[in-house]
């Protein structure tokens, strides 16, 4: 598996704050999907759309606005990449063989564990 360094002092203050974000970042997009679904299925009224839209834009907005003065614009956007590779990995092993994330010790990020 790949390991996350985020090393130490100043700097791992840094990769703890990218961290973070990214993962804010992360949940922020599904709850962005969340609303999307409720809003094609109907089960918003037309003041919760608009007041979940103001939310979501005042959040990304603050998230931006953190990720500049902190100065981890680009190590948020790295990180995500690497978040998203690991992903993808994980994907493409469970296509190759559906039935293995049911073996014991077995591990989509990283093959069977010992």
């Amino acid at each position: 598996m790949t390991a996350i360094d985020v090393g130490d002092g100043e700097d791992a203050r840094d990769g703890l704050m990218t961290l973070v974000i990214s993962v804010v970042e992360i949940l922020i997009e599904t709850l962005e999907r969340e609303a999307v679904r409720r809003m094609e299925s109907g089960n918003l009224t037309d003041e919760e759309i608009e007041r979940l839209g103001r939310q979501l834009s005042t959040i990304e907005a603050e998230i931006d606005q953190l990720k500049r003065d902190e100065g981890i614009e680009d190590g948020v956007d790295d990180l995500r990449g690497d978040l998203d590779g690991l992903v993808t990995d994980a994907i493409e092993r469970l296509d190759a063989d559906p039935a293995a994330y049911r073996k014991p010790g077995y591990s989509v990020f990283g093959g069977d564990e010992e």
